[in-house]
Formats: C-alpha cells, sequence, structure tokens
C-alpha cells in the first residue's frame, strides 16, 4: 500500500526541503488548523502583528534565503497582505502565499459567509492575487494537489517572484501520497545545463558575438544590477569584475551584491545626478558589460544611468541584447558561466576548457583611468572633529556611519534619506544591501529587517551543521552573504515617518530576540516627500514620538536583562563618536537603537538635495 501524508504536512514539508526555516502570517479562522500543522513540520511559526507586516517580514526573508512564505487568511487577511506581494514581484523576492480558505462545500454552496464580499463570488481574491504572484492554484483535489504544490513552488523558485496558494479547511488534514517528497525539486544545477548546452540554438553564435565585442573594445566599462540575484549569477558576474580589471559600477538594486573592497569598482552609477566625470565615463564606452538590468525611473536616476544602447550587452534571464538585436532563450545562468569559462582560457592558455575561438584578449587600463570611488569619514578625522560639538549632518553622516559596518552584515535602508544615504557607504566584504529601488512602500523596512535578521541567523545556524540539505544550500547561495556566524548583525536605517507605518514589527524583532540595530533618523517627518514638494506643509508632518520608550512599551526587558534593549541618542558628533565606540552597541546582543537627530530640511548629498534646492530657488524667486 502507497505510504501517505497529510496534505498540510506535505506542503510544509516540502517548503522545508527548500531552505525554508519559518513561516510568517497571521492566524485566522480559515487557517487554524493548517497553522497546528507547522511546528510539527520542524518550522517555526513567527506570528507577526498584522498580514501587511508579515508580507514584508517574507519578503525581507527570501531575499536573504532564496524563499520565504506566509500564511493569511482568506479575503480580509490576504488583502491586507497583496501590498508586500507585489513589491516582492516587483523587486523578484519568492515568497510563497499560503491562503487558508472556507470549506470546498461552503464555496460550492456560494454561502453568504464573513469574510466574503457577502455574494458567493470566492473566486474575486485569486483573480486579484493573479496580477502580483507569477503563478497561482487553487486545491481541490487530494489526489492532484501535491503535483499543484510542486508545480507552483518550480515556478516560484524559477523566476524569483511570489506564488499563492488555496488550502480549503477541509483539505488540510486529507491524506496524499507522499512518494514525491522524495524526489528533490531543483534538479537541474548550472553544471548540468552547461554540460547540454548543444540544445541551445544559436548559443555559440552569441557567445562568440560576445568575445568578439570584449576582444576589440577600447573603453569597456561593466554595470551590475540587482537582478543578477535572482537570476543566480552573482559568482559568475564577480567572477568576470575580477577577471577583466574594468571599471564597475553598480545600480542601488545591485549594492551589496559584489565585493566593494577591489580596486576597480567604484559605487552606485547615478548617472546624470553623479559625478560627471563618470556620467562621461560611461556615456562613452564603446562596451558596456550589463548584468541583471532593472530599469525602473528610481533605480536608473530618471533614466539617467541608463548605457547607451548601442554599446550595451545586457543579460538578463533568457535574453542576450546587443545594441537592436536580441537573442532569445539563452539562460543566464548557461551564457555568463560558458562567458567566465572563455575569459578564463583567454587568461590562462588552458586547453582544457571548451572554446569554439581563438584565444580572447581584451583591454587592460594602465594607467588606470582616474574615477572616484566610494569613500568613509573616520570621526577622528579632523574634518569631523572641527564640528564635534556641532549637529549632525547628512551630508557626513553615511560615510562615517559606514565605519560601523562589518562583514557579514544586512544593512536596511528606508525608502527617505536613509536609502539615499545608505547608497554613499562603502561597504565590507559579504555585506546585503536593501534599498529603494522600484516599489518604494514607505514602511518596508522594519518588517524586511526581522525576516531578513532571521534569515541571517539560520544560515548562521545552518552554516555551522551538517545537515543542510543540498537544496538548502542551493537556495541559500541567493544570500551573497558568505561565511555567516551567530554575531553578524541586521543593521537597519530608518526615519521617523517610516517608522510609524510598521512599528509594531519590533515587538517580533525583541520576542524572537534577533541581532538587530536600528539608527532612526529623526527629521521630524517626511523629508523626501518635502525635498520633492511642501517643504513647509503639514501634510509633510508627523506625530513627534518617543522613540525610544517603542522597546520597552513592544516588551523588551531592561537593558542589564536577559533580552534587553540598549536605547541611546545623539545629536552632536560627538554623541556619535561615544555610541559609535560603546561595545554594547557594536558588539551587543538583540535590540540596540539609536535616534540620530538631524534637520527637518537636511538630506545627503546627491538628488535629494538637488530637488531640494530647486524647491528653495522657485520659492524664493
Amino acid at each position: 500500500m502507497a505510504s501517505t501524508i497529510q496534505l498540510a504536512d506535505y506542503l510544509f514539508l516540502r517548503l522545508r526541503q527548500l531552505g525554508v526555516g519559518a513561516i510568517h502570517g497571521v492566524p485566522g479562522d480559515y487557517n487554524l488548523t493548517l497553522l497546528d500543522h507547522v511546528e510539527p513540520s520542524g518550522l517555526r511559526w513567527v506570528g507577526n502583528a498584522n498580514e501587511f507586516n508579515a508580507g514584508y517580514a517574507a519578503d525581507g526573508y527570501a531575499r536573504i534565503k532564496g524563499l520565504g512564505a506566509l500564511v493569511t487568511t482568506f479575503g480580509v487577511g490576504e488583502l491586507s497582505a497583496i501590498n508586500a506581494i507585489a513589491g516582492a514581484y516587483t523587486e523578484r523576492a519568492a515568497v510563497v502565499h499560503i491562503v487558508g480558505t472556507p470549506p470546498r462545500a461552503a464555496q460550492d454552496s456560494r454561502l453568504l459567509i464573513h469574510h466574503t464580499f457577502n455574494d458567493g463570488e470566492y473566486g474575486r481574491f485569486a483573480q486579484m492575487h493573479a496580477h502580483v504572484t507569477v503563478a497561482q492554484t487553487r486545491l481541490r483535489d487530494p489526489r492532484m494537489a501535491p503535483r499543484q504544490i510542486d508545480e507552483v513552488l518550480r515556478q516560484c523558485l524559477l523566476y524569483s517572484r511570489p506564488v499563492y496558494i488555496e488550502m480549503p479547511v477541509d483539505l488540510v488534514a486529507a491524506l496524499v501520497p507522499d512518494e514525491t517528497l522524495r524526489v528533490p525539486l531543483i534538479r537541474h544545477e548550472v553544471e548540468e545545463l552547461v554540460a547540454a548546452d548543444d540544445l541551445i540554438p544559436g548559443l555559440d553564435q552569441v557567445l562568440d558575438e560576445i568575445l568578439r565585442r570584449i576582444e576589440t573594445a577600447k573603453q569597456p566599462v561593466i554595470l551590475v544590477d540587482g537582478e543578477i540575484r535572482p537570476m543566480g549569477i552573482v559568482g559568475e558576474v564577480q567572477q568576470v569584475v575580477d577577471m577583466t580589471g574594468w571599471p564597475t559600477w553598480t545600480s542601488t538594486f545591485g549594492k551589496g551584491l559584489l565585493n566593494e573592497t577591489i580596486s576597480n569598482f567604484h559605487g552606485v552609477y547615478q548617472g546624470s545626478y553623479g559625478s560627471p566625470a563618470v556620467h562621461a565615463f560611461v556615456q562613452e564606452a564603446d562596451l558596456v558589460l550589463f548584468f541583471g538590468p532593472h530599469l525602473s525611473s528610481t533605480n536608473t536616476y530618471a533614466f539617467s544611468s541608463i548605457p547607451p544602447a548601442e554599446a550595451t550587452i545586457s543579460f538578463t534571464d533568457t535574453e542576450v541584447k546587443m545594441g537592436a538585436k536580441t537573442f532569445r532563450d539563452v539562460p543566464a545562468r548557461v551564457i555568463t558561466s560558458l562567458l567566465v569559462q572563455r575569459l578564463g582560457h583567454s587568461s590562462t592558455s588552458s586547453s582544457s576548457l571548451p572554446t569554439t575561438t581563438t584565444t580572447t584578449m581584451w583591454k587592460r587600463y594602465d594607467p588606470y583611468p582616474d574615477l572616484p570611488r566610494d569613500y568613509s569619514l573616520s570621526l577622528t578625522d579632523g574634518f569631523v572633529d572641527d564640528t564635534a560639538t556641532s549637529h549632525l549632518t547628512q551630508d557626513k553622516l553615511w560615510r562615517v556611519l559606514a565605519n560601523f559596518l562589518c562583514p557579514g552584515d544586512i544593512v536596511l535602508g528606508e525608502t527617505g534619506t536613509a536609502g539615499y544615504g545608505v547608497r554613499e557607504m562603502p561597504l565590507p566584504r559579504h555585506v546585503r544591501v536593501f534599498a529603494p529601488v522600484t516599489w518604494l512602500s514607505i514602511g518596508y523596512m522594519l518588517p524586511g529587517a526581522q525576516g531578513a535578521a532571521l534569515a541571517q541567523r539560520e544560515l548562521a545556524e545552518e552554516s555551522s551543521s551538517s545537515s543542510s540539505s543540498l537544496e538548502s544550500s542551493a537556495a541559500a547561495r541567493y544570500s551573497g552573504l558568505g561565511g555567516v556566524d551567530d554575531a553578524a548583525r541586521t543593521v537597519l536605517f530608518i526615519g521617523d515617518g517610516s517608522f510609524q507605518m510598521t512599528a509594531q514589527e519590533l515587538a517580533t524583532i525583541i520576542r524572537l530576540r534577533l541581532n538587530v540595530v536600528i539608527f532612526l533618523i529623526n527629521n521630524d517627518g517626511y523629508t523626501i516627500e518635502r525635498c520633492i514638494h511642501g517643504r513647509r506643509q503639514g501634510y509633510n508632518d508627523v506625530s513627534p514620538w518617543r522613540y525610544l520608550q517603542a522597546p520597552s512599551f513592544f516588551g523588551a526587558g531592561q537593558e542589564e536583562e536577559e533580552g534587553g534593549a540598549y536605547t541611546c541618542r545623539a545629536s552632536t558628533w560627538a554623541e556619535l563618536r561615544e555610541i559609535l565606540n560603546d561595545d554594547r552597541v557594536a558588539d551587543g546582543r538583540g535590540l540596540r537603537m539609536i535616534e540620530l537627530m538631524v534637520g527637518r530640511e537636511d538630506a545627503p548629498q546627491g538628488l535629494l538635495r538637488d530637488l531640494l534646492e530647486k524647491q528653495k530657488a522657485r520659492s524664493e524667486s
């Protein structure tokens, strides 16, 4: 007789196989029996303050572990989460949204029950989610349910976008065959794909053309965007950057994915809003290798950082574009892996690597061009010491705070001045950055920090254990964190207005005893909006909270107690120096919260400052 398992157990065990260690969400009357299966399946139930926050937290978790999951109830719960799911779709976080729905009999009878539109239509919420998920499934037949679950999860992993699963209450305990659980869901790693490259029509032609352009380029550069993470080519792109030695920039979305300590890395390319010398150098390049482009207006500085099409070779999931030519059905992991092999063959003259062309040599910059790089400012630097008793200003603040970062940290900069500030920070190796990219839903970063910090801790536990599965390791490669230990921190930079959006998730961080450092930028309202419009309008103000009392209110004990929180405030450079030199902040455990007082119209250099100055000029004219 075939072995069976309850359907809920099948789903949760499959998620566990894929590296998921925790389920975010909120209990509701159509998912309660489903939640009974979470912990027996070896998963942690997080339990968030609301579904909105749970979706954000699952997104942050997914960007570190490769896959995240949340459970909500039908109707009211899933619609509370849909904004977060839409953000995950936009910025490519692989989130599994599981919705507990009324029993099939109630749906078939069109009963007018709670959490519905009171019209007997049960499919409307799924229709809404179809616009913000890459795949959806409605479980109705136990015989088909395991295959439905597996297919949806494959698409979630393949496209690195959210998926949607409806689980009726009466199917939770239904018995289903368990034999497919013994078949890995991820089977095609890059080595297998490369070995079968002859199955990809025109691949040699594409590769030869890329190598020809590389060989003849006189002023080549590399641009790296954030979609290399969901595409799974971070390692290959780093190898190309290292091998060529060409000047390399990233986008906001891509920041933190590469090793920023190498000599040919020059920070975030800000187009016409950044250095004129950099902008001219990139625009005059005769070859731009552009990996993982994400061409939203915010990620491209109002489209000004998009390189000239005729000089650009762009690599997306399954396409390579060279000027007006598009080569379709070319998997990014295959073409970048083969490109690394060819470049390695060219530099080592090894005959063991496959090649269909002659040895390729490429441009070596000698002398290397004089191009600016990100830099930090030390608190002992005279530039800061001369103003030690003056108030903090964001023209220096972010380069000073860069000294606080350590290898393995996760850094989050909330939409607002913080999101622009973290772009200026030079990073140690293996530091991941979350910054505003496209969705820009204010309040994301606090629950996102909870999810990221939990994933970070799980990675540390897995790295010290030999029991982690092959599939878990494959999913974890998306983290980019390298060797993670239990001292790793999640460092959140967030404004006062953004903090008020999702402050409840501070309670989850405290309850789970996560290592999170929060720098709260108190500029008395929505300064980013003031920069855009309404410098002195009341709609950009927020209520003045006593922010440093929040940890106590949300359940943290005294600093010296287990599970306690450390809080402090800085208004001047001298106060900030004292805080950053305090071991309780840098090396402490649990929650540390530092309030930084800055001016209402203070903003980092660059786009925001330019917008503010233009607004001032208009008001004075």
